[in-house]
């Protein structure tokens, strides 16, 4: 998962030979999960067409002010007047503003305050992050004035991606060359995963049921899904975390490269991988929902059914929490306490026998939570026994409340 999913990017064409490059640089925007709107200069048209951008984005592509043509509805009988395209709605309804190729003339206009196109009215609106990436012939980009545009738009907060070193367009090789579109996805993302607030955090997360076996056909188990634990692993990642994810049996999948799925079957198992990576960790969250008992022995065939009665002798599993509460040093320990009767006070008690830093209490008899849902309620109480109660919210929501909780506690 990328940490642009989700994201509203605005994509700039000014009128360079690489603006070829940029369906490629759309495709990969798409693949990341980002929604891309693309504004061209008239210039730009020149280089890729607004057809095959539109195609790639799946969005209207903009380079005029207004649509100049006005269209004549046969049915209506009417005249539909040319319309508008408002560049600060445009600006202003975008997470990220990207220009590329940014030309030498481009750049020269953004320094100064030049709006002479849609392209440049609609970044003079822009509220959100300015990237940037030149391409120019080396002369050019080394040349005095571009050099003191690039700190002109540095001191304005934009960033820019700097150009690389290669063949260019006159025939020479040297820097000046627009930067290869997959490293203009690294860039950005890079540097938005600097700014997260998890950013160098390690976390290590336990989510889903265990299966205790009985014989090699049959356990004791839960309705967990562990949905709750991915939910906060993926939120995490975008929160800029390096996430270990130790689940037990559950058909979820999370395909983020800074999450690494460990899959466990049993208590026992858990246990194991829990300590594992608990000293290098900074966050550990135990949503999972482990077995309190296992049977004692495990029948090495499959137990036919003969008496009228059979009885499973049962023993305690190890306890996770409580073992890594022992031991921690600077972590932060999170619990989930999942109760049925007088809440409050058994999480308030599992805070103090188990070491927690903050507990995630939720109740069975909150319509809409415990396991199964795609919602959940909950309540957090902290070591000082702080309580907040939460609405009832989608558990992608809730995941992002409970690593706001967090930070919040951590910053304190």
């Amino acid at each position: 998962m990328s940490v642009l999913k989700g994201k509203k990017i605005l994509l700039g064409i000014s009128g360079g030979i690489a603006a070829y490059k940029t369906a490629n640089l759309v495709r990969l925007f798409i693949k990341a999960g980002a929604h891309v709107q693309v504004i061209m200069t008239p210039a730009s048209k020149e280089f890729v067409t607004p057809l095959t951008l539109s195609t790639l984005s799946k969005n209207a592509v903009y380079s005029d002010f207004y649509n100049e043509e006005a269209t004549l509805s046969l049915e209506a009988k009417t005249i539909q007047n040319p319309v508008w395209n408002n560049h600060v709605e445009l600006a202003l309804n975008a997470d990220i503003m990207l220009i590329v190729p940014a030309t030498a003339n481009t750049l020269a206009k953004m320094a100064n305050g030049v709006c002479d196109n849609l392209l440049l009215a609609t970044y003079l609106s822009a509220k959100c992050p300015v990237y940037f990436a030149p391409a120019m012939d080396l002369d050019m980009y080394k040349h005095p004035t571009t050099i003191a545009n690039f700190h002109k738009l540095h001191v304005f907060g934009n960033i820019i991606i700097p150009a690389e070193k290669g063949e260019l367009a006159s025939g020479l090789s040297g820097e000046g060359r627009m930067a290869e579109p997959e490293n203009i996805i690294t860039f950005i993302e890079n540097h938005l995963l600097n700014q997260m607030p998890l950013n160098g955090k390690k976390i290590l997360i336990t989510t889903g049921p265990t299966y205790e076996p009985i014989d090699p056909v049959r356990f004791i188990g839960n309705h967990s899904t562990g949905k709750m634990g991915f939910d906060i692993a993926g939120q995490a990642a975008l929160f800029g975390a390096k996430v270990t994810l130790i689940t037990g049996p559950s058909h979820l999948q999370l395909a983020d490269l800074n999450v690494d799925v460990i899959r466990v079957n049993t208590a026992d198992e858990m246990y194991e991988q829990a300590h594992r990576f608990f000293a290098e960790v900074d966050i550990v969250i135990a949503a999972a929902a482990v077995a309190d008992y296992k049977p004692k022995k495990i029948a090495l065939q499959k137990i036919k059914k003969v008496e009228d009665t059979f009885i499973i002798e049962l023993e305690k599993t190890k306890d996770i929490l409580a073992s890594l509460g022992k031991i921690k040093k600077n972590q932060f320990l999170v619990g989930f306490a999942l109760e049925t009767e007088n809440e409050i006070e058994n999480a308030k008690l599992k805070i103090q026998k188990k070491n927690l830093d903050l507990i995630v209490l939720n109740s069975l008899n909150d319509k809409g939570a415990g396991f199964g849902k795609a919602t959940n309620k909950v309540t957090f109480i902290d070591k000082s026994f702080e309580i907040t109660p939460m609405n009832l919210k989608s558990k992608e929501e809730v995941a992002a409340d409970i690593l706001n909780k967090i930070i919040k506690l951590n910053h304190a």
